[in-house]
């Protein structure tokens, strides 16, 4: 007489489970770090997005200026504006836009001082745009990356300044 195994008895193993626990573990700790960046990256494009109006006044203020000089008129040509992820704006007398994000907003990112990056004005070809010579010619284009002070780290820039 055979004896049959009950029902009961079938299932997985502890070591089956240790292994699996183990795997979920090993996925998970690669995983966390790639959310992250990821995280800080669209924060960042939510800081080059609020950028975009202060780019569409400065084009503005350049395009349509009746004199070279518009050093002097760069600076307020848009408001600071704050959100969650943005602190403060500013323009130079160049016509170059800082953005200084929030830094307990963009957690996640190597240093906390390393949160701002700027948009140049660029005219034809690669000549950058001068505010004293300038006025009244044409921005064709605008060139991004870390600002110069507490730059952001290249990783979390958005593709489109990574080119640049």
């Amino acid at each position: 007489m055979t004896r049959q195994r009950s029902n009961y008895f079938r299932g997985f193993t502890l070591i089956e489970l240790m292994v699996v626990i183990a795997i979920i573990g090993v996925l998970g700790s690669l995983a966390l770090p790639a959310y992250q960046d990821y995280a800080v990256r669209a924060k960042v494009s939510e800081m080059m997005l609020a950028a975009t109006q202060c780019k569409t006044a400065v084009t503005e203020a350049v395009s349509t200026a009746s004199q070279a000089d518009v050093s002097s008129v760069l600076p307020s040509a848009c408001q600071s504006q704050t959100s969650k992820y943005v602190e403060s704006m500013a323009v130079s007398a160049n016509g170059v836009i800082t953005v200084v994000g929030n830094a307990t907003s963009l957690r996640g990112s190597t240093s906390a001082t390393a949160n701002a990056l700027s948009l140049t004005p660029v005219q034809t070809g690669s000549t950058l745009l001068v505010g004293t010579t300038d006025g009244g010619k044409s921005i064709s284009a605008w060139k991004c990356g870390p600002a110069g002070t507490n730059g952001l780290e290249q990783k979390y820039l958005p593709s489109s300044c990574k080119d640049v």
